[in-house]
């Protein structure tokens, strides 16, 4: 029995997510993987982040997605500058670095209300990779979203949750785009971003596929969808 590490966060305790989309040179997606979760875990959330998840795009073999989160603006930039400044990053990055073609396709997130954040209550990191879940985690994202307007995202956010439900999948987070400005200009972010983004979970392949069109019926605006695979050590699956 592989031991796994159990982890009590409450939803919203890092209401800073980035959702990193990274764009690797081909073939080279499972190589960065193996050193992310062997070497970029523990290490991240050792400066003070929280790692919710790593992803295969299943619908682009070069891509890996992420997420991150993090306390505040204040207290990302003090993580970021830990990690990104300390000996794991500065052994590694030549290997990381040499996987990808770009790393910017960055965006800033909030969730939209007190609880619609990254829930992870009990939720369970494998110590070391094992077999790949069958889980699929869905994200959807409407772009140019209104600024400010609480209302759009409040009816998009209500949508969404009834055809998840009538779909029978797990609502995992619903958030909007954060404003703020780069705390940590080292690495960039995607800025003057409007986003809703809606993150659900399926049980696998078939189960995501007889219920896709109903999500396309019941957000009223062009929504962008990610179908990712969770990697073995990740939180979210």
């Amino acid at each position: 029995m592989t031991s796994a590490t159990t982890n009590a966060w409450p939803t919203n305790a890092w209401p800073i997510v980035e959702l990193r989309q990274y764009t690797l040179h081909p073939g080279r997606r499972d190589d960065l993987i193996e050193l992310f979760e062997r070497e970029f875990v523990e290490t991240q959330e050792a400066c003070g982040m929280r790692l919710f998840g790593q992803f295969r795009d299943l619908d682009d073999g070069d891509r890996f997605v992420w997420l991150r989160g993090f306390a505040d603006m204040e207290r990302r930039a003090a993580a970021l500058g830990a990690f990104y400044g300390g000996p794991i990053w500065k052994a590694h990055r030549d290997a990381a670095n040499a996987t990808m073609i770009d790393s910017d396709d960055v965006l800033l997130l909030r969730p939209l209300s007190a609880d619609s954040g990254v829930a992870l209550d009990g939720a369970m990191r494998p110590a070391a990779a094992t077999s790949t879940p069958r889980a699929r985690l869905v994200i959807g994202l409407v772009f140019r979203m209104p600024r400010g307007d609480g209302l759009f995202a409040e009816r998009l956010e209500h949508g969404v949750a009834a055809w998840l439900a009538r779909a029978d999948a797990t609502p995992l987070a619903s958030f909007a785009s954060e404003h703020a400005p780069n705390t940590f200009p080292a690495l960039p972010v995607r800025e003057n971003e409007h986003v809703f983004a809606c993150f659900a979970a399926f049980d696998d392949d078939a189960h995501w596929q007889r219920h896709r069109e109903g999500l396309t019926a019941t957000v009223p605006a062009p929504m962008q969808l990610l179908r990712l695979a969770p990697t073995a050590r990740s939180l979210l699956r």
